[in-house]
């Protein structure tokens, strides 16, 4: 094997390895997020854990985090929460930061 065929599969293992933590990354926040609103919609116990499960499970239907902001947006707004747009969006943000730290740093 050349150096350049050596360079080649370390680039292909860390790409393959920084989307394995992104996903995990996202898998957390969406976790996360689904706890954040079960509290503010007065969600309490295994329901917190079915609907924190709904909000993972809801990020597989389309590409992207907009499948994630609408199920937790209209959810948060059919239990009377008042609650923008643009408030989710920063929650969502924030956790996704905390989440990829948490996965760095392997907690």
């Amino acid at each position: 094997m050349t150096t350049f065929d050596d360079r080649e599969q370390g680039f292909e293992k860390k790409f393959a390895l920084d989307q394995e933590q992104e996903f995990k990354a996202h898998a957390r926040r969406n976790r996360a997020l689904g706890q954040w609103a079960a509290g503010l919609m007065g969600l309490e116990g295994s329901h917190v854990d079915e609907y924190a499960k709904a909000v993972v499970k809801s990020d597989f239907e389309l590409p992207g985090d907009d499948d994630v902001f609408r199920k937790v947006f209209e959810d948060l707004k059919g239990s009377g929460v008042a609650v923008s747009e643009g408030e989710v969006r920063m929650k969502m943000a924030e956790l996704l930061a905390q989440a990829r730290e948490g996965v760095r740093n392997g907690a």
